[in-house]
């Protein structure tokens, strides 16, 4: 593994203490036991700072903005496996074994490229593969901006709340 550039070392820190600010309230069903959190693109930095230090076995894609945010991620206590279902989707097979072995697992339920806010069926082959639940993880923001790209990406500012909920979506 070849050492990060300086400004990319800095980039990852500042990150790190922004999600490392956001104050998260989370809110889950009686039922909640390890499996899929299922998350929308858009809503990628608040479940990183929701589910920190879990040890969430987190699908990431393959692409240069899946690099950095699985660094990021590394950092924050996520075990990486990188795939998406146009590159790398074999290795979904790692993230099935977490999940078989009693750990929670965590994927963009709209993928890296979307189209936004519409389920693709990898999350629900891996649930019923698993036979674990698919939890949906909803997110509302305090302050935040939002950005104008395919999944209108949330950037929650610095400091501000964050209302998590988790339901049962299926199995």
């Amino acid at each position: 593994m070849t050492k990060q550039p300086f400004k990319v070392r800095l980039a990852l820190f500042l990150a790190s203490l922004w999600i490392k600010s956001l104050r998260i309230k989370l809110k889950t069903p009686d039922s909640f036991s390890p499996g899929i959190l299922g998350i929308w693109h858009r809503d990628l930095l608040a479940a990183t700072a929701a589910f920190k230090n879990w040890g969430v076995h987190a699908f990431i894609s393959e692409s240069g903005d899946g690099e950095i945010f699985a660094t990021l991620a590394q950092s924050m206590g996520y075990v990486v496996t990188r795939g998406s279902s146009s590159h790398g989707a074999g290795n979904i097979r790692y993230t099935l074994d977490a999940l078989q072995q009693g750990h929670f697992a965590g994927m963009a339920l709209d993928g890296p490229r979307g189209p936004a806010l519409k389920i693709k069926p990898g999350s629900q082959w891996l649930s019923q593969k698993s036979n674990r639940p698919l939890w949906m993880v909803s997110a509302r923001y305090g302050a935040h901006l939002t950005l104008k790209t395919w999944d209108n990406f949330i950037l929650p500012l610095p400091l501000t709340s964050i209302d998590i909920e988790i339901k049962y979506l299926c199995n």
